[in-house]
């Protein structure tokens, strides 16, 4: 099994030197991100047998938290590519389409990029049928690390005269002619991570790409195998900056010795944090390395845990400035960039109101979510 936390803890010191320009310059961790293909890490955890390293969705996750200790961004950026090689993985165990995009991923180190949290139930764009296909154009926000990036995983509205409004599925290359990256990037947080806009102008959709044809605006039994999947891989990103919050806010006043204030404001930054650490821990439990069956109340329960951890990230990173006082307002120390990347985590799907209802609804014996299908149109 390949041995990563040699090649992370190598590779961490030169992230973590370059994360504040990156931040404060709002461009893409390229650097980083050669280093990670050059290590082979974007396929580490495709099975061996088809070219991978065969690591452990665990591990994956144990690597994503370490990494993100150094620079978030490159974290945050790196888990959009392994969720979706995670979903793939969990589809070629049980016989399902999802090795010939492994295969992609091996031969050469290729970068998936994901547009599919943006675009949930009723994704966004048009697809027109044409010779051999579709052309579709769109825009897709949030498309973290499309700057280096070689295939677009996404999805767009197609109005199927038998079956009305469907959402399809399916890659695209980022090289295909049409396509064009926004760079429009300018955020609050996670400014290294390149969540750029794609604009996609009539690109030629080959037919045999189709990987999913669901109504729209509905729950469909997909997102059980990726929320489930996706969430501990992303939640690792937001779990290493907390730690590296905490470990700066002790490091900088472990000599201050017993103020009366400091032990009880350590005290409460430790509670936030195993907070989070128990929640992301249960998480990969659930997950259990792939050997999972996808449900509903799978998922809510992944959602669930979701929202307990980046709550308690926030708080942890509030509190680890607090614990340090007026001089982790400084941006050198870099504590107020791990606070502003902490807040990115509540928009991942789904944000705590949206989960709420989610797992309300089942709680009730509903779907779990709405049916928006008569709220669709042709628009974006």
């Amino acid at each position: 099994m390949l041995e990563w936390r040699t090649v992370v803890r190598r590779l961490g010191e030169a992230f973590a030197a370059r994360a504040a320009e990156h931040d404060e310059n709002d461009r893409f961790v390229s650097a980083n991100w050669a280093e990670l293909k050059n290590e082979k890490l974007f396929s580490a955890m495709v099975p061996v047998e088809l070219g991978g390293a065969g690591l452990p969705h665990a591990e994956m996750c144990a690597l994503i938290r370490e990494l993100a200790q150094n620079c978030s961004s490159t974290a945050l950026a790196f888990s959009m590519h392994q969720h979706l090689v995670a979903a793939a993985v969990w589809n070629y165990r049980r016989g399902n389409p999802g090795e010939k995009l492994l295969r992609k991923v091996t031969d050469g180190e290729n970068v998936l990029v994901s547009t599919g949290a943006n675009d949930w139930l009723s994704s966004s764009g048009s697809l027109e049928p044409c010779e051999g296909g579709f052309r579709f154009s769109a825009t897709k926000a949030f498309a973290s690390g499309c700057p280096s990036g070689d295939l677009l995983m996404t999805s767009g509205r197609f109005h199927d005269p038998a079956r009305g409004w469907q959402v399809l599925h399916f890659p695209l290359s980022l090289s295909s002619d049409g396509v064009r990256i926004e760079e429009n990037w300018k955020a609050m947080g996670m400014r290294g991570s390149g969540s750029n806009s794609v604009v996609l102008d009539r690109v030629f959709v080959p037919a045999e790409s189709i990987a999913v044809r669901r109504p729209i605006g509905v729950y469909h039994r997909v997102w059980d195998v990726v929320l489930t999947v996706a969430m501990p891989l992303v939640s690792a990103v937001y779990l290493g900056l907390a730690e590296a919050s905490a470990r700066q806010a002790l490091d900088a006043v472990r000599s201050r010795g017993d103020d009366g204030v400091t032990p009880v404001l350590l005290g409460e930054l430790e509670n936030e944090l195993t907070t989070a650490r128990l929640a992301f821990d249960s998480m990969v439990a659930i997950a259990n390395n792939f050997d999972f069956e996808p449900s509903p109340q799978k998922s809510s329960d992944m959602l669930v845990r979701k929202t307990i951890l980046t709550q308690a990230v926030v708080r942890t990173t509030t509190k680890a400035l607090e614990v340090v006082g007026g001089s982790g307002y400084i941006r050198t120390r870099g504590l107020e960039r791990l606070l502003r990347d902490s807040y990115a985590g509540q928009f991942h799907p789904l944000p705590p109101k949206k989960q709420q209802r989610f797992t309300g609804r089942l709680a009730m014996g509903l779907e779990p979510t709405a049916d928006e299908s008569s709220h669709v149109t042709s628009r974006d």
